[in-house]
């Protein structure tokens, strides 16, 4: 399947809210007030000269063409200009002097080039084509004297995606010997399965989450590019994922890393970057591949860890979320983080490390940005089921088609066809839903896809309605979690807020985006009774996941326990309670979306 481009795709509903808030937002304006990117060596300036800009750019470029916002595109041109202008003759483009070559960490190329790509893609900038074609040329001659290392070594596969990207326009065989060199040198994954098997205290390239999260599609990518015949089908990222996901999985559908892997405790940490990256990965895998699960993972963390992580207004983060999160402040040493500081897990706009500051805003718009993809000459796909419209061409004709929903909230799709046209539209059907109507008549699905191909009328509707249910799900700590549909749910836990402002990283941090401290002002130590599980649907708001008006709850059957605090953090519930006797009566307790809490417990006994 292939992805569209911005050009040809657009959000609708609250997809197209969320992506305003994120523009409104931190990574809206990180180039007007952060000075990693404002005073960036990449555009002539003395600050950080490696990931942070085309990290920032890899979100910004997308949103901005998203939602056609004129001024933040020539913001983006601006970069885009000064960085091209500052390449070298030789084709050499990162930020560093001559004698700083020898030792220069790679990745930073593998990464603008990726970004730079994609800025053509949207923009239809043709200087860029030359440009990544100097780059990479330069590179294959660098890379047989100057093997990879640290970052470049782990993250070798992403430079794939130019490197692709370029072979479309230019079927140069020096490109499939590049390919061919970093799958060489760059880390096999799957070697490392079993070091994963275990919680690893020490900080590792090789249990880095990041990496991992990135890694998850390299093996297919990197088959699909050598066009080889009966290659990785997924196969790879699945094996990868199985252990991942016995022995670091957490109830949002990610695996742990406060930086490296850390088992499955719901108070170990799940980093903003590796949440991101590994949505991204699941876009690629999604579009080699075509196989549902992808979407279903993708989606899975798009609506519940990734909106967690970031404020509803979208000025600050987390670097560390947690699944059970009791208060949100500093914690005593020796921190529960196996590599992470005592602020890690606290809001902020740089709270532990700025990579995730500059690297968060790629979720949304990428999300948006497969919506829809085409698949062969009539195939319009509908993969993630996110509200949008589509325009592009398809055979030589031209589709139209639009899709109205407040799914994940409800379990409701409504396409529009805008233009009479024969083509086939071919809808997704989430692995959560037990059944499914079209147009009120019920339907089954092969492989998790429901086609339909005919002539269609403009303006005709396409009603799909999926049949969900609650249910408690059974986690390896032997607690319990509430799903349904896509969104995990958890019980909030009313909270007071601090703001915290300073100087420091040689900028003030000032409302908006200061630090932020959560302490309860409830109580949250509570257990599931019995089986009664009652969901409510709501209207969809401004702020689609709002802490104050979550868009859908369910009621639940819960009852006090003696849970206790970990060791010597009063900020930090225990792995597991003290006792699951019951303290008091029972009592009817809501839950909301998981993405709409800040302090939650979303994993819990049940009695």
């Amino acid at each position: 399947m292939k992805a569209l481009s911005t050009k040809q795709i657009k959000p609708k509903g609250w997809m197209y809210r969320q992506l305003k808030l994120q523009a409104e937002g931190l990574a809206g304006n990180l180039d007007k007030m952060w000075p990693d990117v404002r005073d960036s060596k990449w555009i002539g300036g003395d600050r950080e000269g490696w990931e942070r800009v085309p990290y920032w750019l890899d979100g910004f470029i997308p949103l901005a063409y998203l939602l056609e916002d004129e001024d933040m595109i020539a913001r983006a041109k601006r970069y885009v200009d000064e960085i091209l202008a500052r390449q070298c003759e030789d084709g050499w483009i990162c930020p560093c002097t001559v004698e700083e070559r020898d030792a220069y960490d790679m990745w930073a190329l593998f990464l603008i080039c990726k970004v730079l790509v994609l800025y053509a893609d949207c923009s239809g900038d043709e200087r860029v084509e030359d440009a990544v074609y100097r780059a990479l040329r330069q590179y294959y001659f660098y890379l047989p004297h100057h093997t990879l290392h640290n970052w470049g070594s782990a993250r070798w596969f992403e430079c794939l995606i130019s490197i692709s990207w370029l072979y479309e326009r230019r079927q140069e065989d020096w490109l499939i010997e590049l390919a061919d060199m970093l799958h060489a040198d760059g880390v096999c994954y799957r070697n490392l399965l079993k070091l994963w098997q275990k919680r690893e205290k020490e900080w590792s390239f090789f249990t880095h989450v990041v990496n991992i999260a990135m890694a998850l599609k390299g093996e297919c990518l990197y088959r699909a590019f050598m066009g080889e015949k009966g290659g990785d089908n997924g196969e790879e990222a699945t094996a990868l994922l199985s252990v991942l996901e016995k022995h670091h999985g957490t109830a949002t559908g990610h695996f742990t890393g406060n930086e490296c892997l850390d088992g499955f405790d719901p108070i170990q940490g799940t980093e903003l970057c590796g949440i991101v990256e590994a949505m991204y990965s699941y876009e690629v895998l999604l579009g080699i591949t075509g196989n549902r699960v992808w979407a279903d993972r993708l989606e899975t963390l798009a609506f519940n860890a990734r909106p967690s992580v970031i404020s509803e207004d979208m000025w600050t983060r987390q670097y560390d979320q947690l699944v059970n999160q009791i208060a949100l402040i500093p914690m005593n040493e020796p921190v529960i983080f196996n590599s992470n500081s005592k602020e890690a897990h606290v809001f902020g706009s740089e709270t532990n490390f700025g990579c995730c500051t500059a690297n968060m805003g790629q979720g949304w718009p990428k999300l948006c940005m497969h919506a829809f993809m085409t698949e062969g000459n009539d195939t319009l796909v509908s993969a993630v089921l996110v509200p949008s419209e589509v325009n592009t061409a398809l055979g030589g004709q031209q589709i139209s088609v639009a899709l109205d929903t407040d799914y994940p909230f409800k379990n409701t799709l409504t396409y529009t066809v805008k233009r009479a046209t024969e083509f086939a539209l071919k809808i997704r059907i989430p692995s959560w839903a037990k059944a499914f109507t079209v147009n009120g008549k019920p339907q089954t699905a092969d492989d998790g896809w429901f086609i339909l191909h005919k002539q269609f009328a403009e303006g005709e509707n396409v009603n799909v309605s999926f049949t969900v249910e609650a249910q408690f799900v059974q986690r390896p700590t032997g607690m319990f979690t509430v799903k349904r549909g896509a969104l995990l749910y958890a019980l909030p836990i009313l909270a007071e807020e601090a703001r915290i402002e300073k100087e420091a990283d040689g900028y003030l941090h000032t409302y908006p985006y200061c630090d932020y401290h959560f302490t309860p002002l409830e109580d949250w130590q509570y257990a599931f009774i019995g089986e009664r599980i009652e969901a409510s649907e709501g209207e969809v708001g401004s702020i689609p996941f709002s802490r104050n008006h979550p868009a859908a709850s369910l009621s639940v059957d819960m009852v006090k326990i003696d849970w206790g605090t970990y060791a010597n953090q009063p900020g930090v519930c225990a792995p597991l309670p003290k006792s699951t006797e019951p303290i008091g009566k029972p009592c009817k307790k809501k839950l909301v979306p998981f993405g709409c809490t800040v302090l939650r417990m979303a994993e819990m006994p049940k009695l």
